[in-house]
């Protein structure tokens, strides 16, 4: 209804009320938006005319019986299904409703209207507002509509003003962001704007203090974007609400930039740039303490650096690095503001943008971030440095703990420190040199701090704890920094690998040695934190380790501070001097240590062993203390004084026998821990050791008599079991230690294992009511028995081995006492703690069990006295015991297993059951590094053993599915392999078998497992990359040699994943070509290898460089290279020739090629008959293969040293000469290259020309050959007129195959297996270096196949020559890299050109018009893209489309897109690597080279005008434009983004970039 109409009305009807009744609706009704704003209209009338009381009570009416009622209804119907489109409109016309009405009424109405909408408001502080809807209240969204209109009514109220005020700002805070922004809009700046002057200046200050107490900065900075124009006003600010001058504003901005929603980082963009936008109109007066300074004298230089800090943060939202890495120049900049004059710039403005770089998803921005901060020069300035160093221990610590950071660089080689590892060293000495001296130990805390109380993987730890051991010396730690050091041994460190963890300790203990403040720490607290280092890992005595520790105590003698607490404590008591020494203080430690009370509970389980541990290490590192500073003559006395008390307790054992438990345990414990410890690493004895066997050797009479009393039934409790296991460990150490000693060993022999053996058979074997404890204690003091025993300690015919006698009748007579069990004591004791271990009691107790059984049966064998039946019946028990012990007690029966085995392999079905069941136990394992390995080891002897292996597959099948299992599971995990194939070389070829007969059983069972020795020839690394960074950082320790005291304690396991072909090669080296079965088996295994080879050839006729399939057939001509001189003639000629020359055919990557080049010319040198069948292989038509030739080419280029062998010298010769001239007018330069290069070498060889001139009466016979030869050569010497050509013709003549490789004298498994792959451009973990062969394998070298190259020439030759066959098929693409560059193939080619001429042909024959523009696309790789883009350029005119490949426009997704307008426009082919010379020609024709990329430089599309010759190369979808094509861009242009996403489809980018050009270039309309 117009307002025309109502005026009517009014005019005919002059009752106005009676006219408002009629238009108001009744409460049961929902009015339609129509007749709301028909009554809007009618009262905005009667405001126009008159006001009487009345019409105003009815207006009032209106809003309390009409609107409020209506907007409850929207509200109840909005809190079930939301504010639909119908509530929607119908709410807008009740605002609009209330609008007029309260025009009418005045602010008192709107303030009761207020106080009513507002609690919808108040409601949602923790609850979303549909949520939060009470009945007769309003809808949040209905609330916030009734708000906007009546706040502008109520500004006056300053009161209610502030209460709204604070209602917005809590909605704000808690509701969803959609939510919460609709709030800020419609009420909150509706609010401000409706205020003035003071009253709003008030109400910003009150909004930006309750937004500072705020903890989400996420949420502040939405609300400062929203109220962005009131804070940061355009004209003159008069608003005394300036943020500018609050640090908790740039700390809100920062936290924002920071950020992970990028929707936040966004608006704290948005509101830095304002804030510096207004500071270049505006002064103010900024604190001291402000984040953000603004000096009016240096506005320029400030201007420059907001403008490249902003850009440099806006450019960090992508993720491409190509396109950041330029950027990443201004950070240089921007230090160098931060840095220079007057403090103009915050260092915490840079933190941000390293952060943000630390926070990417990309890995590559992470990296290169961290990189520039550790070069970061700013930080050798000491405030700087300390400003930093919070960031540095926070965020930059957390970017560290990412492995693939780690990774080496492409120019660094397999076990050089990556290229991060060592920066860090560099920054972590820059970082703490810079730090104040008094600042230093704050900063170093928190960051050992950080290592211990995160996660962190091995690599990143390691190379953090080497930097830190880098450090000079100097006081930084105290007891707290020992203790996070020791969380971080105790905590961090437990999963890691072994060798890494060692080396992290190594660097660890070293840091802790340079950086402890001895005036600070007791003695107590370094021997305490000492006992973290495992001495099996990295803290052993005769390592560099060992010896700096023990230097580090002598330096620091007297030093250290007091013990503070019990006054008998060590530490307390100084010398007569006035210090505490080393010596003291073990020597009040041993006092104290030894001291028990009198009555000790004979049921007390052990004391603590780590009190031992300490003092083990302490005595130790005192001896080594006495030796370096008085000598071994006088250290010797000072260890016998220094050990008296412990000789002392030691000799009382086996007669006091009130001496308590608890004083003899800690004795023995002591005692044990010396024992094990005095060893130095090496097996080299030293005074220490001789001292030590000196001083025990006094007191083993006592102590073996206390064992033997103890072990021969005293022991009755449960608590016992522990006890048992430390005489039993102290009684093997003894044993092992002092068995050569003779009066020693005889009194061992004759008197104490025969004691033992009698009293555990009396144990065993007679009725008793001792419990079952001592039976557990006698089945292991067995156990150790027969251990020790097959170890050599006791004599054959001794009283000792023949006591062990009973073991056969114990056992074989009673076949139920096999997996005898041990009955849980009685329910009165089942309360005892020890008796919730009593299922491992139990299972130890089977495991002895087997332990005696093994030590029987391999006993058994070599005395021949095996009993089938028996056996069978022991393998069936042992396989239940399988399933009853714990996986990590089973290694005794896998054992057993594998001795009785080859008993019982006619029980095929008991032989697969016994596999099995190992098989399983070894899987459950994978996962348990400390257990798996020698229970894989067993396993393989179980499977693996000689008997196993020498059935055939008929025979046991299974057999075969084991080692496929094993393969496979070799593949997962790096070693298991190496396990495999080191047992079957030991029992195929054992050491010193050389001589022996061929007709040896073991060997001639490798003939029936050749998938085992082939699988070896073809292994090599296929595991992931994370755990390739693991095998790459252990080499790299490993390199580190004693330096790293990790390499001397932690045993080699011999898992290195070239170890199976080193293997392999060593077996191989052994074999003797006069041995029939060793013949036999070089030729099975060379026919297996030469399929597998074919095989690949099949499925895949080109392979990308260093892919598996790569690897693979480089693997394979290795070893056969390696197997050529030993194979029969006859073998080589009739089957190996023709094989070679067939792979020759093939498509071969460059390394494959330089080997099979390299077996023809060793094969036609030892047979020089077959030289025709070299010659027959030139006229072979191989359609897909034309550039094979050059593969007999490079044969003949070695024709110095093939012609000396022939006969028909002359003959040869010319032969040669023809096949090259006819090569040398070859259509392909590939061929043509090779060929002058062959022709130059033959040509040139004096003796055979002489010989053919004489041969054919003179020098003039040959003068037409000589001619076209010449001239051939002439050709190839003025090649510098064709760029390119030149350059790849001197490059194929410097290399190294052609230059200084000899196939005879460098014939070598130095070159086979590391020079030819680190010359053919093999990725690195191809090459196996010498060492591997002389360390890990016993290599056989002989004067066939020495392992040293005899000269340094080869490999230092150039190896930098690619070349390609090529193949019809257009899907395989072709790489003509370093051999020949043709940028403009179209022009050589009448059949390239012609599909360009029809073309153009075809569109100018329909009157088309074209432009200049040229589109490249060669970078492009997806057919949609292409063919879309090929649509646009068409309808556009664009010159000419370039692609990578013509074969793109008969792919099917192009012609959907192109639909057929490849027809009508000029399609070029351009390779990628052809582009550089493709760009150069262009820009010598005049065309600017223009790139679609954002870079820091990159003009706006909207600003930009394009050249008429202007070329468009547009980058990959993924990648972008390459960084070597970026220089050559005369322009890039980028298209303006409002978005929050920031990529186009490359499709589109160019199709706007296109219609861009055309629009500044399109030619006017043809005349009619």
């Amino acid at each position: 209804m117009s307002s025309v109409a109502i005026a009517a009305v009014l005019s005919r009807c002059p009752d106005v009320v009676r006219v408002l009744e009629s238009l108001c609706w009744t409460p049961d009704t929902w009015p339609e938006p129509e007749q709301i704003e028909a009554l809007k209209l009618l009262i905005d009338g009667v405001g126009a005319s008159e006001n009487g009381e009345q019409v105003l009570s009815k207006v009032k009416a209106v809003i309390l019986e009409q609107c409020l009622p209506l907007l409850v209804k929207i509200s109840a119907s909005a809190a079930t299904g939301g504010v639909g489109r119908s509530q929607r409109s119908t709410t807008d016309a009740v605002c609009g409703l209330l609008a007029s009405c309260l025009a009418l009424c005045g602010a008192d109405v709107a303030r009761e209207l207020a106080l009513l909408t507002m609690p919808a408001l108040a409601q949602c502080e923790d609850a979303d507002g549909a949520a939060a809807h009470a009945q007769d209240q309003l809808h949040l969204d209905v609330a916030v509509e009734v708000l906007a209109v009546l706040l502008p009514r109520l500004s006056s109220d300053a009161q209610l003003t502030l209460t709204c005020l604070s209602c917005a700002l809590s909605a704000v805070k808690v509701l969803p962001e959609p939510r919460a922004a609709k709030v800020l809009l419609r009420v909150l700046l509706t609010l401000l704007n409706a205020s003035r002057g003071e009253r709003r200046d008030d109400a910003l200050r009150r909004a930006w203090r309750e937004l500072c107490r705020w903890r989400a900065p996420a949420r502040a900075l939405l609300c400062l974007t929203a109220l962005s124009d009131l804070y940061f006003p355009a004209s003159s600010p008069g608003v005394r609400a300036d943020l500018r001058g609050s640090p908790a504003f740039w700390t809100t901005v920062q936290a924002g930039l920071t950020h992970g929603d990028n929707v936040a980082r966004k608006r704290a963009q948005y509101l830095l740039r304002r804030a510096v936008a207004q500071n270049q109109q505006f002064e103010v007066l900024l604190s001291d303490d402000c984040y953000f300074r603004w000096v009016p004298s240096e506005e320029e230089t400030l201007r420059l650096f907001w403008e490249d800090y902003l850009l440099v943060m806006e450019t960090l939202e992508e993720n491409q690095i190509h396109v950041i890495r330029p950027v990443l120049n201004r950070l240089d900049t921007l230090v160098i503001t931060t840095a220079g004059g007057p403090a103009l710039v915050h260092p915490s403005w840079l933190l941000c943008a390293y952060q943000r770089m630390f926070r990417s998803e990309n890995q590559a921005v992470v990296k290169e971030g961290v990189r520039h901060l550790m070069e970061l020069n700013l930080l050798q300035q000491p405030s700087f440095a300390l400003a930093y160093a919070q960031f540095i221990v926070g965020p930059f610590m957390d970017s560290l703990a990412d492995s693939s950071l780690f990774h080496r660089s492409p120019s660094q080689k397999i076990g050089e420190c990556p290229e991060v590892g060592l920066k860090i060293q560099e920054f972590m000495v820059t970082f703490f040199g810079s730090l104040p001296q008094e600042c230093r130990g704050a900063s170093g805390r928190p960051l050992l701090q950080r290592l211990g109380s995160h996660h962190w993987c091995a690599v990143p730890l390691l190379f953090l704890a080497q930097a830190l051991a880098r450090l000079p010396t100097r006081p930084l730690l105290g007891p707290p920094g020992l203790h996070a050091l020791r969380e971080v041994l105790c905590c961090t460190m437990i999963t890691h690998q072994v060798l890494l963890r060692g080396a992290a300790q190594c660097f660890l203990l070293h840091s802790a040695l340079c950086l402890t403040d001895v005036s600070i720490v007791t003695l107590d607290e370094i021997f305490g934190f000492l006992v973290h280092f495992r001495s099996d890992e990295s803290l052993c005595r005769g390592t560099v380790l060992w010896d700096q520790l023990c230097q580090w105590l002598l330096e620091n003698e007297g030093k250290f501070a007091p013990t503070v607490g019990n006054p008998d404590a060590p530490g307390r008591h100084q010398t007569e001097t006035g210090i505490i020494n080393v010596r003291t203080y073990v020597q009040q430690r041993l006092e104290v240590f030894l001291v028990a009370p009198a009555m000790t509970d004979q049921a007390d389980s052990l004391p603590d062993p780590g009190e031992a541990e300490v003092l083990a290490r302490a005595i130790l590192l005192s001896a080594d203390m006495d030796v370096t500073r008085l000598g071994e003559e006088e250290a010797a006395g000072r260890l016998e004084t220094l050990l008296r008390p412990l000789l002392e307790v030691l000799r009382r054992l086996s007669t006091n026998v009130y001496l308590p438990v608890c004083k003899s345990d800690r004795s023995l414990q002591l005692l044990l821990r010396l024992l094990q410890l005095q060893r130095r690493r090496g097996g080299l004895d030293d005074w220490v050791e001789a001292a030590m066997k000196t001083l025990v050797l006094q007191t083993v009479e006592e102590v073996q008599e206390f064992l033997a009393r103890r072990l021969s039934g005293e022991l009755q409790e449960v608590c016992d079991v522990e006890r048992a296991g430390l005489y039993l460990s102290l009684l093997r150490e003894a044993l092992l230690r002092f068995s050569h000693v003779e009066w020693y060993r005889c009194s061992v022999q004759d008197r104490l294992v025969p004691r033992l053996i009698q009293a555990c058979r009396s144990i065993l074997t007679e009725p008793t009511e001792q419990g079952q404890v001592p039976r557990a204690v006698a089945m292991a003091v067995l156990s150790l028995l027969c251990e020790v025993a097959e170890g050599g300690v006791l004599e054959p015919q001794s009283e000792a081995m023949l006591s062990l006698g009973f073991l056969s009748d114990y056992f074989h007579l009673s076949p139920e006492h096999f997996n005898q069990p041990l009955v849980k004591p009685a329910a009165q004791q089942s309360d005892s703690p020890f008796l919730r271990d009593w299922g491992r009691i139990a299972a130890h107790f089977i495991r002895d069990q087997w332990t005696c059984l093994g030590f029987l049966q391999r006993s058994a064998a070599h005395s021949g006295s095996q009993q089938a039946s028996k056996a069978c019946v022991a393998l069936q028990a042992a396989v239940e015991a399988l399933g009853l012990l714990p996986s990590d007690l089973v290694l005794p029966l896998l054992d057993f297993m594998a001795s009785v085995l080859p008993q019982v392999m006619c029980e095929e079905f008991l032989c697969v059951e016994a596999v099995t069941a190992s098989w399983k136990v070894v899987l459950g394992l994978s996962g348990n590094a400390r257990d798996f390995w020698s229970t894989l080891q067993s396993f393989v002897q179980v499977a693996f053993g000689r008997g196993a292996l020498e059935l055939r597959e008929e025979e046991a099948p299974n057999l075969t599915k084991s080692l496929h299992k094993l393969i496979e599971l070799g593949q997962a995990k790096m070693g298991v392999f190496n396990v495999l194939i080191r047992q079957c070389c030991c029992i195929w070829l054992p050491s010193g078998s050389e001589s022996e007969s061929g007709a040896d059983g073991h060997f001639s069972s490798a003939m029936s497992h050749l998938d085992i020795l082939t699988e070896a020839c073809l292994y090599g690394p296929v595991f992931r990359r994370d755990q390739r960074l693991i095998q790459e950082v252990q080499t790299y320790v490993e390199q580190l040699g004693e330096a790293c005291a990790a390499n001397s304690a932690v045993s080699s396991d011999n898992r290195d994943e070239q170890f199976p072909r080193v293997c392999a090669v060593a077996f191989l080296s052994r074999l003797q070509p006069h041995n029939h079965l060793h013949q036999t088996l070089m030729e099975a295994l060379l026919l297996r290898l030469l399929e597998k080879d074919q095989e690949i050839a099949k499925s895949k006729v080109r392979y990308y460089s260093n892919s598996l399939q790569h690897r693979v057939k480089n693997r394979v001509w290795q070893t056969v290279l390696l197997l050529l001189p030993k194979l029969r003639t006859e073998f080589v000629v009739g089957t190996v020739l023709g094989r070679v020359f067939e792979a020759a055919f093939c498509s071969n990557q460059a390394s494959v090629k330089y080997l099979i080049e390299w077996a023809m010319v060793l094969i036609l040198y030892n047979n020089p008959s077959c030289m025709e069948q070299l010659w027959e292989c030139f006229s072979v038509d191989q359609e897909k293969t034309k550039t094979s030739v050059c593969t007999f080419l490079s044969v003949l280029v070695h024709m110095n040293i093939l012609l000396p062998k022939v006969q028909d010298k002359v003959g040869q010769w010319s032969r040669a000469l023809e096949v090259i001239l006819q090569s040398c007018f070859s259509h392909n330069f590939s061929v043509r290259l090779y060929a002058l290069l062959a022709l130059k070498k033959v040509w040139s060889l004096e003796g055979a020309r002489s010989a053919a001139e004489e041969a054919l009466g003179g020098s003039s016979a040959i003068g037409g050959l000589a001619t076209v030869v010449q001239a051939c050569l002439h050709q190839a010497d003025v090649m510098q007129n064709s760029g390119n050509a030149m350059k790849n013709w001197l490059r194929i003549q410097a290399h190294f195959f052609f230059s200084v490789f000899h196939p005879l004298r460098d014939y070598s498994v130095e070159t086979i297996f590391y020079t030819f792959p680190s010359l053919s451009e093999l990725s690195d973990d191809e090459w196996i270096p010498l060492w591997k062969f002389e360390r890990m394998v016993e290599f056989s070298p002989n004067p066939q196949l020495p392992l040293r190259n005899p000269g340094q020439d080869l490999i230092q030759a150039c190896g930098v020559w690619i070349q390609q066959d090529r193949g019809n098929d257009l899907e395989q693409e072709e790489r003509w890299a370093e051999v020949q560059k043709k940028i403009m193939p179209w022009n050589l080619s009448i059949q390239e050109q012609e599909p360009l001429l029809a073309a153009q042909q075809r569109s100018q024959r329909l009157g088309k018009m074209n432009t200049a523009l040229l589109v490249v696309a060669s970078l492009i790789d997806k057919p949609t893209n292409l063919g879309g883009l090929c649509r646009t350029c068409e309808i556009f005119g664009a010159s000419a489309l370039v692609l990578d490949s013509l074969r793109h426009v008969g792919d099917k997704h192009f012609q959907a897109l192109s639909v057929s307008s490849e027809l009508w426009l000029p399609m070029l082919e351009v390779k990628p690597v052809e582009l550089v010379d493709f760009l150069q020609l262009k820009k010598r024709e005049g065309y600017c080279i223009i790139g679609v990329e954002q870079t820091a430089n990159s003009q706006n599309l909207q600003d930009f005008k394009f050249p008429e010759k202007t070329l468009l190369l547009l980058g990959n979808e993924r990648e972008g434009i390459p960084a070597n094509l970026l220089q050559m861009l005369d322009v890039c242009v980028e298209i303006p983004q409002h978005g929050v996403t920031r990529s186009l489809n490359v499709h589109v980018s160019a199709a706007l970039l296109v219609w861009e050009y055309t629009r500044q270039h399109k030619a006017p309309p043809p005349s009619r």
